[in-house]
C-alpha cells in the first residue's frame, strides 16, 4: 500500500487493544468515582486517566485503526495529534474525481479516547468546544463509541 502510512503496525494490534482497554477501564473508574461525588457531566468532559505516554499512543492508534475499519474511505480525515490520523467515510459524491481535500476533524487524545470509550458523547464534547472540524461532516456520533 504505497502512500498510506498505517496508523498502527500489525504486530502492535494486541498492544493497542490492551492499551485501549486499559484506558477505557481507568477512565470508567474515574467517571464512576466522579459520579459518586456528584460531579456528573462536567467532570467527564475533563477526564483523562494518568497512564504512561506509550499507553496513550497505542490506545489512540488502535482506536483510530478501529474507526478506519468501521468506515473506510477518503472523505473525512480524523487527526489525533501527536499520535495519528486516518481517513474515513466516502468522499463527497458531487466530486467524481475526489480532488477536494477531505473534511478534517481534529481532537485532543483525551477527547478522542473519551468518545471512543463511550465516556462522553460527540454532542457533549462539541458543545464543550473540544472538537475542531472543518467541512460539512463534523459529526461521527454514528460511529462511536467504538
Amino acid at each position: 500500500m504505497m502512500g498510506h502510512m498505517a496508523v498502527i503496525l500489525d504486530k502492535d494490534l494486541k498492544r493497542g487493544h490492551d492499551a485501549l482497554a486499559r484506558w477505557c477501564a481507568d477512565a470508567r473508574r474515574l467517571a464512576e468515582g466522579d459520579a459518586s461525588h456528584g460531579a456528573g457531566g462536567q467532570a467527564r468532559l475533563s477526564l483523562a486517566p494518568t497512564l504512561p505516554r506509550p499507553v496513550w499512543a497505542m490506545a489512540v492508534r488502535y482506536s483510530l485503526f478501529l474507526l478506519e475499519r468501521r468506515a473506510p474511505g477518503p472523505g473525512v480525515e480524523v487527526r489525533v495529534a501527536p499520535w495519528g490520523a486516518v481517513k474515513i467515510l466516502d468522499g463527497p459524491e458531487s466530486d467524481p474525481h475526489n480532488l477536494t481535500p477531505p473534511d478534517v476533524i481534529e481532537l485532543e487524545p483525551e477527547v478522542w479516547l473519551r468518545l471512543a470509550c463511550g465516556i462522553t458523547t460527540w454532542a457533549e464534547e462539541k458543545d464543550a468546544g473540544h472538537i475542531s472540524a472543518v467541512g460539512e461532516r463534523d459529526d461521527l456520533s454514528d460511529l462511536l463509541p467504538l
